[in-house]
């Protein structure tokens, strides 16, 4: 143990401390109990959602590892928002904002009652994150546990996901498919616990966090119904009491060297863009000043990285075949010998090579190939600037190799105008979709446009339309899309002063996003900011900064 005395001493010990003793022996505390160090463990369990709907028990036995290595665990629950379910939906700018909220509660929890670390256990977009946004105020030894991939659906011998039914939803529009079709896509996608299955924003954010050193290498990857998740949770457990005791707090792995390693990992993989959002939020919450780590390194890592993973959405496989070919272990030790990561430190007491040297991987799989060999020669973002976007924008590369696009613009605020529009045929080959309004500020929130994405898709227009937003995409979303425009329309961002007809230029290599419009002559807009007056919702669009920034709600 460190000779620094446990936070929870103060709330233990000594006689003036007898009544916050009694109320914890009422919840099943004796004296032994707390005599030892009081373990956190948070969970996001939900029964509205697969990719939580099992983490109360991974935190049981998460219990179990924090006891039998001498510590008393203490659990709290805190909230998720599903983006799979919310998409599309007002209830969808929750979604962002929950991240936000979770990292709150946690802090909340843990400091409220001086505890001496913590394991998260999370299971999709924004309870990740959140997690290492709490480790990184806590400062405190930290262990978080991804719950896992949902295993796919499979319609005959075809291996599906959640991707494969927003897809059909734009397929069903342009009348390629029945409702019988449709249905029988929806039934088959999700066959149980899991996050979704492809490098989507979960699976992105959970290699991120092996990388940034606050998972054990390895333990995220085990799919969610897999049988060696409960002792991935037990493992779990008992690394934060060895954690604690060797003194390894959480931002002592938050470093701008660890978040560079996520970046590149995210990268190799085509990840989702939220990747840069979260990250950036991370290295906020942490104290790492954007000079050492900001929105314009995405671009500088993913010119010098390649892709090698072959993975949904681009690409054919998902998470399961990834930890199955030698998962985080073998794509770390391809990016080692290329020499695209540093060495760090991890929560397990072993740096980042130690636990990659030795990876295994299984004879003859395809999901994940070497850097002199890569599935493309580019990673999958762009970072641009320009008369749209003076503060920078979001380019996600997946599933194609444009680099450039010029199109009319095709102009509308809010996500469900622009979707019915796709959905009636109103899109044409060469259009820019342009959607704003849905920035964190003007949704409120940052909605994801994958209804829309996903309906230019199944529509046959992926390889022949753009799409720019204030707002952001979910990981399931490929094709040549521009999201986390900024300024956003509701601070006076110029993506509000487009109109219908405008000739929008997109070139990555020149990182150059612009059109050939006086902007500078049209009527300022004034865009509402919210309709909500109180609550979570105005609180939100009150304190929420830039999405190049990472939208964090620290005070400016």
């Amino acid at each position: 143990m460190t000779s620094k005395p446990l936070p929870s001493r103060e709330m233990v010990e000594g006689p003036a401390r007898a009544p916050a003793r009694a109320m914890l022996h009422a919840a099943g505390f004796d004296a032994s109990d707390l005599a030892k160090p009081l373990v956190a463990i948070v969970h996001s369990f939900s029964t509205v959602t697969p990719c939580n709907m099992h983490l109360r028990d991974l935190a049981q036995h998460a219990a179990r590892g924090v006891e039998e290595a001498g510590g008393t665990p203490i659990e709290f629950n805190t909230i998720v928002v599903t983006d799979g379910i919310a998409m599309g939906t007002r209830g969808m700018r929750a979604s962002l904002m929950s991240r936000d909220l979770i990292a709150d509660s946690a802090e909340l929890a843990v400091r409220g009652h001086s505890l001496d670390a913590v394991v998260f256990i999370v299971g999709c977009d924004k309870t990740i994150p959140a997690a290492a946004m709490a480790a990184a105020r806590l400062d405190l030894p930290s262990v978080i546990l991804y719950g896992g991939s949902i295993m796919p659906g499979h319609i005959g011998a075809k291996a599906i996901t959640i991707q494969d039914v927003f897809e059909a939803v734009g397929a069903h529009s342009a009348g390629a498919i029945g409702d019988e079709d449709l249905q029988t896509v929806e039934q088959a996608a999700c066959p149980g616990a899991g996050a979704c299955g492809g490098q989507f924003t979960a699976n992105t954010m959970a290699l991120a966090m092996s990388f940034l050193g606050l998972s054990p290498v390895g333990l995220n990857d085990i799919p969610a119904v897999h049988p060696d998740k409960k002792q991935a949770a037990f493992e779990a457990g008992r690394l934060a009491l060895d954690a604690l005791r060797a003194g390894r707090n959480a931002r002592s792995f938050i470093t701008a060297q660890s978040l560079r390693n996520a970046a590149v990992a995210g990268t190799a993989t085509a990840g989702s863009t939220n990747l840069i959002l979260h990250l950036l939020a991370i290295a906020r919450e942490a104290g790492i000043p954007e000079s050492e780590f900001g929105i314009d390194f995405f671009d500088e890592v993913s010119r010098s990285t390649p892709v090698i993973a072959d993975l949904k959405p681009g690409g054919r496989f998902m998470a399961p075949d990834m930890s199955a070919a030698g998962g985080t272990p073998l794509l770390g030790r391809r990016l080692m010998e290329a020499g695209l990561i540093d060495d760090a430190p991890t929560v397990t007491g072993k740096s980042l090579f130690d636990h990659f040297r030795d990876a295994g991987e299984t004879p003859g799989q395809q999901v994940i190939v070497t850097a002199d060999a890569p599935i493309k020669e580019r990673g999958g973002f762009g970072i641009c600037y320009g008369n749209i976007a003076p503060e920078g924008c979001v380019v996600k590369l997946a599933g194609h190799g444009k680099l450039r696009f010029e199109g009319p613009a095709k102009v509308y605020d809010g996500e469900e105008a622009a979707f019915d529009a796709v959905t009636h045929g109103a899109i044409e080959d060469g259009d820019v979709v342009v959607i704003r309004g849905e920035g964190p500020v003007g949704g409120p929130g940052m909605r994801e446009m994958l209804g829309v994405t996903a309906a230019i898709q199944g529509r046959g227009l992926g390889d022949s339309v753009a799409l720019i937003t204030d707002g952001r995409f979910s990981g399931a979303t490929y094709g040549f899309m521009v999201g986390h425009i900024s300024p956003e329309a509701a601070r006076g961002g110029p993506i509000g002063l487009l109109e219908a007809g405008d000739t929008i230029v997109i070139d990555v290599e020149k990182r150059v996003i612009e059109t050939s419009a006086d902007l500078a002559s049209r009527p300022a807009r004034q865009w509402p900011v919210s309709a909500e007056s109180t609550g979570a919702f105005a609180k939100y669009a009150a304190l929420v900064g830039s999405a190049s920034h990472g939208a964090v709600t620290l005070p400016r």
